[in-house]
Parts: structure tokens; C-alpha cells; sequence
């Protein structure tokens, strides 16, 4: 599921599962009103491209790890009265192609750049979900030109923003929390049972496209496994990185989910083990938080950080608070 962090604690920032390709049921349709195109960006690379339609200044939106442009099939039809929303599937997840990108996050930002291009998208707010952020400063410190804006949705960690007297990556990865559950047969019955049983576990409803996107299916149709991606090597090598990122030359909203909510499996756990270890993690996950918030406010007092209390997937846990922030951080820009 994509609902857990690191390689132990039960919120993401990255998870390394998800597909390479959409396999879905012949007979199950899409509700989410998009429409899809594939735009090469490379070599044997083409991204799937999702467009809800709208009018208005063009938002573009940017999965986090393990996920792709699915994700927001709920979100972003709630954007497009006022702006024109896309989203894209970076390399390595979904039914996006992939080749070994050169240079880590410099390639995740040369594709996003290409579509926008190819698609004569003019300055465009980028926004991002998780380890999108690096993409989006990438792009705001490179190419500020390019866009008009950026909104990190629990994005604006090391890998986005680093000035080297906050936390590190290392810092955030080195705490551990318990183990989440998995689903048991009856809820593998259907992607409708998985998509219920993620909620009721997680306490955020996942798209159903997103789940046929992350999961393989049987040849009836039902959830078996989640799937493997090719794209994470690519993440994991972002998170590794050290490098200052600082000078972002654009307009920011940055929103943090702080404290973060401990999800519904860890607070209805009766076993005293998971609920100490819960607590550990998270007392140690929100005091980084809080530092990382600070460092980002204080080096670019041009942004506008927020903190929400929430979950990592901050716009399907506080869908309203990300919207009503998002709608006047747009409406202020010139």
C-alpha cells in the first residue's frame, strides 16, 4: 500500500511500490472526469499525461513516491472551476515508460519540464506531493522562469529543501515505527474491498485507479499484490542526496502536516507494543517536522509555510484546508 514511510514506519515520503504498467479490469472504467495522452520525453520514455480540463491559470500536479497521477483523481476536479489541471506520471511508475535517467532528479525535472513544453502549458503552478518537492525546487532554482508558482503538499523535506543546518534525509530515515497490517482474502476480494479496507486501516480513501495502478491484478480482475517499480532506484538515489537547495527563485506554499495523525490501525491497535512504538516515532517524526518547517520559513521568508495537522497525504486527509490554502495562495499571485 502506499501508505508507509521509510522502510519502517507507517507514513511515506517515498514507497518503493507501485507499477510499470496500468493493468485494469476490461469491464471497470475511470470515473475521474481526465482525459490521457502519452508525451515523450526521452528516448523509449513517454509519460502519461492526465488533463481534467478547467479554465484559468494551469496547475500541474506531481505524484509522490510509489504513486502516480491517479492519485489526485478525487482532488483534482475540485481545481478546475477556477484553473486548467493536468498531472503527470514521472518515469518508472504507471503506465509511464522508463530508461536509466543521468542525473537523478535533474531528469525527473527535464520530463516535467518536456511536457510542459510540448503541451504549450504557459507558466504553469507546480504542485507536488512528497518527494515531488525535489522536482518542484529543481525546477524553481534552475528554471524559475518556467513557472509561476510552486505548492509542496508535505514535499518541502530535505530532498526539496536543504540548507545544512537543519535535518538531513538520514535524520528522517533513521526512526522507525511499527509495522502496518496487511489485507487479509476477503479484502483482496475486489479492488472496491481493497480500496475499503485501505481506508478503514489508513483513515484516507485511495482512488481506485490509483489502487489498479499500484497493484497487480489476477486474471479476474481482483487485487493480488502490490507491484514493484522500476522508478524507485531513482527516488532512492534523490533521497540520498546532499546538495544545498536553497535559492528557490518562485512564489511557495509549502504545507507541512504537523503534528502528523497517527493512522487509524495504530490508534485502534490494542497491543501496548505498537501504540509505545507509535508514539517514540511520531514524538520524534513531528519534532523533525517542526525543525525542518522553521529552517524552510526562515531561509526563504517569501514562502508561505503552513502546518496542518494531518496525514503524509495531507490534500486527501485535509482536502478542504490544502484547497481553501492553495486557492488563495494562486488568487495572490500576479
Amino acid at each position: 500500500m502506499p501508505h508507509c514511510i521509510w522502510s519502517g514506519g507507517p507514513i511515506l515520503f517515498i514507497a518503493l511500490l507501485a507499477p510499470l504498467y496500468s493493468q485494469q479490469s476490461t469491464s471497470w472504467r475511470d470515473p475521474s472526469p481526465h482525459t490521457f495522452q502519452f508525451i515523450t520525453v526521452d528516448k523509449n520514455v513517454r509519460l502519461e499525461v492526465l488533463d481534467w480540463g478547467g479554465s484559468g491559470r494551469p496547475v500541474v500536479l506531481l505524484a509522490g513516491g510509489g504513486n502516480t497521477a491517479h492519485v489526485f483523481d478525487g482532488f483534482a476536479p475540485k481545481l478546475t472551476a477556477e484553473y486548467h489541471v493536468y498531472g503527470i506520471t514521472r518515469r518508472g511508475f504507471g503506465a509511464s515508460g522508463l530508461s536509466s535517467p543521468n542525473d537523478g532528479v535533474d531528469q525527473l525535472r527535464d520530463d516535467v519540464l518536456a511536457v510542459i513544453e510540448t503541451l504549450k502549458i504557459n507558466k504553469p503552478v507546480l504542485v507536488g506531493h512528497s518527494i515531488a518537492g525535489a522536482e518542484l525546487s529543481s525546477i524553481g532554482i534552475s528554471h524559475p522562469d518556467r513557472v509561476a508558482g510552486l505548492v509542496y503538499l508535505e514535499a518541502g523535506y530535505p530532498y526539496a529543501f536543504y540548507k545544512g543546518d537543519g535535518p538531513t534525509m538520514m535524520d528522517f530515515q533513521g526512526i522507525r515505527g511499527p509495522q502496518a497490517p496487511d489485507p487479509g482474502d476477503s479484502d483482496l476480494a475486489s479492488f472496491s474491498a481493497l480500496q475499503n479496507w485501505d481506508e478503514k486501516v489508513y483513515g484516507v480513501r485511495t482512488p481506485e485507479a490509483e489502487l489498479r495502478q499500484t497493484w497487480i491484478s489476477t486474471s479476474d480482475g481482483r487485487p493480488a499484490k502490490p507491484r514493484d517499480s522500476p522508478g524507485s532506484q531513482i527516488l532512492m538515489t534523490i533521497i540520498k542526496e546532499t546538495k544545498r537547495r536553497t535559492d528557490i527563485r518562485v512564489p511557495a506554499l509549502v504545507i507541512f502536516a504537523l503534528p502528523h495523525v497517527p493512522e487509524n490501525w495504530i490508534t485502534e491497535s490494542t497491543d501496548s507494543a505498537v501504540r509505545k512504538a507509535a508514539s517514540a516515532y511520531f514524538t520524534t517524526l513531528n519534532a523533525l517536522t517542526e525543525k525542518q518547517a522553521k529552517a524552510f520559513a526562515g531561509a526563504l521568508p517569501t514562502a508561505h509555510v503552513i502546518n496542518l495537522r494531518g496525514a503524509h497525504y495531507i490534500f486527501l486527509s485535509n482536502e478542504g484546508d490544502v484547497l481553501r490554502a492553495m486557492r488563495a495562495f494562486l488568487t495572490s499571485m500576479k
